[in-house]
């Protein structure tokens, strides 16, 4: 009878302990993760970076990739600094992304965050840096005959590679977006002929 008795509870027992649990496993503060059930879970027992690593022999976590791997979403490069590296690429290279509205409208915002500093609004190499003397060096000029004159995979070598005292800016700007950012350049190289033929029209 007694142990009839006590089955007959259990379950009510059992309800009222798990509910007691989850209220307070819950927090309102987000501040706080609460009670963590599986703690090896939450956070990598994988050794930092730059810590030392007992587990091999020069005593480096950070390993050598394997031989013949890139890093993903990484696009092999095969051209060097060399002048006539750059006139091949342009020879060779042709962009693959098609002028719309849309992905001009990229090259433009990405050119509003890495070019305009130094090549200015319009591209005349007129850009805060040098304006404020804070560079001394005047940019080259995007919308000269000589630059409306390049290819687009000269553009594309010299935004990956540097050139002159530009630096290069291939790992900060995926290679899709470096062909876009070529696409806005063209339209300010547009405007630029528009005006000048405007003015000789004018005289």
């Amino acid at each position: 009878m007694r142990n009839s008795h006590n089955n007959r509870y259990f379950p009510r027992i059992l309800t009222i302990a798990l509910f007691t649990v989850f209220l307070i496993s819950c927090n309102r503060d987000r501040n706080n993760p609460g009670w963590e059930y599986f703690p090896d879970m939450s956070y990598s027992a994988a050794y930092k970076s730059y810590t030392k690593n007992p587990n091999f022999k020069d005593g480096m976590t950070m390993r050598t990739p394997a031989e013949g791997t890139v890093p993903r979403d990484f696009t092999p490069f095969e051209y060097t600094l060399a002048p006539e590296s750059r006139v091949k690429a342009g020879l060779e290279l042709v962009n693959p992304v098609i002028a719309t509205p849309e992905t001009i409208s990229e090259g433009k915002k990405i050119y509003s965050e890495f070019c305009i500093q130094c090549h200015g609004a319009g591209g005349n190499g007129d850009g805060h840096l040098y304006v404020s003397r804070l560079y001394p060096l005047k940019p080259r000029s995007l919308v000269s005959d000589n630059a409306v004159k390049l290819k687009d995979g000269e553009i594309y070598h010299s935004i990956t590679l540097g050139f002159g005292s530009m630096g290069a800016h291939g790992g900060q700007i995926r290679p899709e977006l470096r062909w876009k950012l070529i696409l806005y350049i063209r339209t300010l190289q547009d405007e630029g002929e528009g005006q000048i033929k405007t003015k000789k029209e004018a005289l």
